[in-house]
């Protein structure tokens, strides 16, 4: 299958929601806690764009949303802009397939010449996939905060990466 990648639009809320909502349920690899739905996917398209920092590309396979990757703000104060954070999701048979490496790959391509000096990555450990695509895009280890989330009856690490944009 040719896997397309596209921004997102706001007709795709409900897949994205569909996609997102085992993470949400079943893991730790997101600190949300409660099921998102359409609407909250609908505002959160809306808070992207197609220029600019703040990007949601999504990757299509025979019209089929299979996963999306982001960047979003870091920090809300002012000198915080050209710092952004990404993340990136996949539907659990897209997994191992490249498809994260595509995306990813579109979506720092699509912030080359944008006002972005650092690109931030946290990642509940252990998640040696996602280790494994942020070394791959440049990204290094800065750091870890230990037991700073609480989901499914216990306590997660976070490691910090960051890479140089561009």
């Amino acid at each position: 299958m040719s896997l397309q990648i596209r921004p997102a639009r706001p007709a795709d809320a409900a897949r994205l929601a569909e996609i997102y909502n085992p993470y949400v349920l079943e893991t730790a690899i997101t600190f949300e806690v409660e099921p998102v739905d359409e609407a909250n996917r609908r505002a959160w398209i809306a808070g992207h764009s197609e220029t600019g920092r703040w990007r949601l590309l999504v990757g299509e396979e025979s019209g089929r949303v299979v996963g999306w990757a982001n960047s979003r703000r870091f920090h809300d104060r002012k000198a915080y802009e050209p710092t952004i954070e990404t993340g990136i999701y996949l539907e659990a048979a897209a997994h191992g397939r490249g498809i994260g490496r595509a995306l990813y790959g579109a979506l720092f391509d699509a912030l080359a010449g944008e006002d972005v000096h650092r690109v931030i990555a946290g990642i509940t450990l252990p998640n040696p996939a996602s280790l494994a695509l942020h070394q791959r895009f440049g990204f290094r280890e800065v750091g870890v905060l230990s037991e700073v989330g609480r989901k499914l009856g216990r306590w997660w690490d976070v490691l910090w990466m960051e890479r140089r944009s561009g």
